[in-house]
Formats: C-alpha cells, sequence, structure tokens
C-alpha cells in the first residue's frame, strides 16, 4: 500500500501515535517556560493567520489594479500606450511573480515562514513607491520605469503566495483541523479576490475626485494606495514565529529534490496543470476585463466601464464563499472539477452567443460574472488549498511556489495572446478557449489531483519523512529544540506501509 493513497485505513491510529513520536514540546503545567513558549505559539498563529489574510488583500488589490489603469492610460495617452506598451507593463508583474514564487517557495523552506513573509512585503512596499513615482525623460521611459517597478510588486506579490498561504495552512491545521479548509480560504483566496473589486472602487473614488484634468494623479494615488496594506501589517510579521510544523519538518541541509519529484511527482502535474489552465483563462480576463467591457459598453466613458467593472467583481465574489462552504462537505477534487466545468457552461454561452449577448449589457456582465465566479469557487479556491495541504511541510513552500509559478506562466502567455486571439479570431474566441481549457482543467484534475480532505499535514509529514528514510536519506528535519534525525520516532504504521 503506499503512502500516498492509504491513510484513511489507519488514521484514527496513527494520530494517537504522532502524539507520541512528533509531539517534543512538553506543554504541561509543571513547566511554565514551556506552557508560556505554547502561549506565544498559539498567539503568534492567530496573529499570522490574520495577517495573511489582510496582507493578501494588498495581492489581490495589485493583481487587479491594472484593470482599470489599463483604460485610464489609453485615455491619457492614446498614441504612446498602444497594444504591445499595454501587455508589457501588465506582463511585468506576472514575470516579477514567476520569480518571487520560485525564489520565495526556496526562503519559506530553507530560512523560515517569517523570513519570507517580511521580505515580501518590503518589496511590495518598495515597488508601489517606484510606481507611483515613475517618470523619464520621454513618456516611453516613464512606461518602462512603471514597468520595472510593476516587476518589483510582483516579486513581492508572487512571494506572498507561498509565504503567506503556506504559513496560514499550517497554523490553521494547529488551530482547527475539522474547519482547516474554509479557514484557509477565507484568509486566502477571500482576501485575493475581493482585491479586485475593492481596487477598482478605490479607482472610481479617487477619479471622481481628480475628474478628468487629471489622469497622472489618478493612476499614481491609487498605486501608493497599495502600499498601505503590507505597511499595516508589518509589525506583525516581524513579531510572528515559525510555525510549529515547519519547526518540526523542516529540512534545511540535503534536500532529496530528486526523492521528492518521485513521490511527488502526480501531484505536481495536477496541481501545475491545472494552475496553468486556470491562470491562463483567469489573468487575461482580469486585466483586459474593463478593455472588453469598454468596447462593449455604448457610453464608452471611463467612469460608466469602472462602474460595470466594479458589478462584474462583485458578482465573482459568492464562488469564494461557496466554496469555502463545499470544500468539506464534496472534497477539494470535487469543487475543483465543478469550477471548471463553470468555465466550460459559461464560457460557451458567452461565445457562441457573443454578438447578440453584448448587446445587453447587464446580461453580459452577469455571465461574465458567474464564468468568474465559478472559477473563485473550484481552481481559485481549490489550488492554493491543496497546494499547501499535498506536500510535506519541508517542501511545502518550495512545491508551493513551483506550482504557482507555473500557473503565473499560463497567465503571461494568456495575456500575451489575448491581443492576437481577439485580433485573428475575433472576440468571442477568448470565451470558447475559456471552456476549452474548462473541459482539460476537467481531466487533469481528475487524474492528477489526489483528495485529501481532512487529513492532518502531520501525517502527510510522517508519510514523507518515512519514504525518504526507506530510500536511504539521513538527513536531520526540523531546526532548533525540535530538529531530529530523519529516521527518529517514525510511527511503525508508517515503515511497515514501505
Amino acid at each position: 500500500m503506499s503512502a500516498e493513497n492509504s491513510w484513511k485505513d489507519s488514521q484514527s491510529k496513527d494520530v494517537g501515535v504522532l502524539e507520541t513520536h512528533v509531539q517534543p514540546v512538553d506543554t504541561s503545567d509543571a513547566d511554565p517556560s514551556a506552557e508560556v513558549s505554547r502561549q506565544k505559539q498559539s498567539l503568534s498563529d492567530y496573529l499570522t493567520i490574520l495577517a495573511s489574510g489582510f496582507a493578501l488583500i494588498s495581492d489581490g488589490y495589485q493583481n487587479n489594479l491594472m484593470t482599470m489603469t489599463n483604460v485610464l492610460l489609453k485615455a491619457e495617452y492614446p498614441k504612446q500606450y498602444v497594444s504591445t506598451v499595454s501587455t508589457r507593463v501588465s506582463n511585468a508583474l506576472l514575470v516579477g511573480e514567476i520569480i518571487g514564487q520560485i525564489v520565495i517557495g526556496l526562503t519559506c523552506d530553507y530560512i523560515g515562514r517569517k523570513a519570507a513573509m517580511v521580505f515580501t512585503t518590503l518589496m511590495i512596499v518598495i515597488g508601489g513607491i517606484l510606481a507611483t513615482a515613475s517618470h523619464g525623460v520621454t513618456i516611453n521611459g516613464m512606461f518602462w520605469m512603471l514597468t520595472v517597478s510593476r516587476g518589483i510588486i510582483g516579486f513581492g506579490t508572487g512571494g506572498e503566495y507561498p509565504a503567506s498561504s503556506v504559513s496560514a495552512s499550517e497554523t490553521a491545521n494547529d488551530l482547527t483541523l475539522k474547519q482547516r479548509g474554509p479557514a484557509f480560504i477565507m484568509v486566502t483566496n477571500f482576501p485575493l479576490s475581493f482585491g479586485g473589486p475593492f481596487a477598482v472602487l478605490v479607482f472610481l473614488i479617487v477619479f471622481s475626485a481628480c475628474q478628468q484634468s487629471h489622469y497622472s494623479t489618478v493612476w499614481r494615488v491609487c498605486f501608493g494606495i497599495g502600499c498601505i496594506w503590507p505597511l499595516s501589517v508589518f509589525y506583525f510579521r516581524w513579531r510572528m514565529l515559525n510555525s510549529a510544523l515547519y519547526r518540526r519538518g523542516a529540512i534545511k541541509k540535503q534536500v532529496p529534490y530528486g526523492l521528492v519529484i518521485r513521490y511527488y511527482w502526480k501531484s505536481l502535474i495536477g496541481t501545475c496543470g491545472a494552475w496553468f489552465l486556470y491562470d491562463f483563462v483567469t489573468f487575461p480576463n482580469g486585466v483586459f476585463s474593463a478593455t472588453i467591457i469598454s468596447s462593449v459598453v455604448g457610453d464608452s466613458s471611463i467612469l460608466k466601464t469602472g462602474e460595470w467593472q466594479l458589478l462584474l467583481g462583485a458578482i465573482s465574489l459568492p464562488g469564494v464563499f461557496l466554496g469555502a462552504l463545499l470544500c468539506n462537505k464534496l472534497g477539494r477534487k470535487n469543487v475543483m472539477m465543478i469550477g471548471f466545468g463553470g468555465y466550460l457552461i459559461f464560457g460557451l454561452i458567452i461565445g457562441c452567443a457573443y454578438e447578440k449577448i453584448t448587446k445587453i449589457i447587464p446580461l453580459f456582465v452577469v455571465f461574465y460574472g458567474l464564468m468568474q465566479s465559478s472559477g473563485n469557487f473550484g481552481p481559485g479556491n481549490m489550488l492554493g488549498l491543496l497546494s499547501s495541504e499535498l506536500y510535506a511541510t519541508g517542501v511545502r513552500g518550495t512545491c508551493y511556489g513551483i506550482s504557482a509559478a507555473v500557473g503565473k506562466a499560463g497567465g503571461a502567455i494568456g495575456t500575451q495572446a489575448f491581443t492576437p486571439i481577439e485580433n485573428n479570431l475575433g472576440k468571442k474566441w477568448t470565451f470558447i478557449i475559456a471552456a476549452i481549457c474548462g473541459v482539460v482543467g476537467i481531466l487533469v484534475t481528475y487524474f492528477f489531483v489526489p483528495d485529501i480532505s481532512g487529513e492532518d499535514l502531520r501525517i502527510r509529514d510522517e508519510k514523507f519523512r518515512a519514504y525518504l528514510v526507506s530510500k536511504g536519506w539521513d538527513g536531520a528535519m526540523g531546526e532548533d529544540d525540535m530538529q531530529a534525525l530523519a529516521d527518529e520516532g517514525i510511527p511503525p504504521s508508517f515503515r511497515e506501509e514501505k
């Protein structure tokens, strides 16, 4: 019986064994220092979850800020801000995110969750300040500075995915195991999704205050506001502790990457492939949704486009809550397939009836929003959750970062391909291709993504540790007072499985 699929048969027995073998911290009243340490860890866990959610609003904000900024810059610089420049500025964030997800994913595992989260916060703030101050000898030079600044922001926001998400998952596992999935979604994907309509709302407020004669002020103020959220949680991140799971399961030397791939190859294909398809659809549709709406709306004013864009973002939010509600009842895998099915249904409805449905703007926006809500319900919620659950603590940040980076590569490719698809095949094909991605996403999820709903992350860590030892790995796991050799204290049942 494989270590990947056999946990259900002996879970209750293994939990008891784990209490004996992997709880090295004595929290009894007889040891006051241990009790103080436990209280500090518990407080840090709550602050970590709150800080993760609050900071990820900033990530959602930055990811969606270009939606309206593209429309504004096109109106302000109609001759200079052509489609190639728009795509370059939009893609800069994605390229930065790809690099950030891999680098910070490794940092999470090698150095620690705290160091990674502090560094990503600083990068978002520095990039936001530079974007706000973007200028150049020529207008094109200003766009290049904006491109570089957005790349720096992207490095920070990309790093937030593995840094915040794995920290939230590990702390939720200790605080509320049964509700780990819903809790994780509400502090990760909900802030990310909320950041979209929040960015549009901020834009509309600033735009209404500045009016048409101050376009430059509008987008600069919007970029500057994006620095507030990460700054607001910087102190709490500076004071946080690494999770107990990380301190117990970290692998800082002799990381056996070959064995990691052999053990997790199927799961990696599943999370990487599904995330690629999801971001291939959702990122270009997010970045260019305002452009799509402005081409459909008869009154093409920026304010009117922004109002419809705000409605679109609001319609997409309920999918997050519904996914959080059902992820335990239906299972992560099933919810993700249903979400991809929404791409198929609503993508075909919009694509096949594009000429007719775009004449009824409210109907078009509603179906467009339902397609995006399906993405939030399924892959948007489940990919982050599964990537933080499937992999052992010692390599969780790395595997999460790789999966998310492949996804962002899909987003970059989708963004780059969006305009050529529109120009050569027609606007309706952007939705038909989304439907095709939905079908492929269902297949990838079905064949490559396991469902581990409700499994204690400590059990997955122990099974992975037993696998490494069975293959001859003799490194150490954990840090400080929780460090131990790989073969120390492995529950007998896990040894027998191998």
